[in-house]
């Protein structure tokens, strides 16, 4: 058996993590959001700050037009 230093271990390990993590990676989803105040619809992947309410998603596309399954 072939004594492998800790050190190498590490830098496998973190290596390994590096190179698998982008293919995990997925974009985040896009939700349509209401106003308030004037009810006008915009489709956003985060809240466009107060005043506004999340109506639905997730969708896929920036046009709030491919929905995603729900349990995405």
């Amino acid at each position: 058996m072939a004594f492998v230093p800790t050190r190498q271990i590490g830098l496998a390990t973190l290596l390994m993590v590096l190179v698998i993590q982008p293919v995990l990676a997925a974009p985040a989803p896009f939700y349509l959001w209401q106003s308030r105040v004037s009810g006008k619809f915009i489709c956003k992947q985060v809240s466009p700050g107060e005043g506004w309410v999340r109506f639905s998603g997730p969708f896929e596309d920036g046009g709030c037009r491919k929905a995603l399954p729900p349990n995405y």
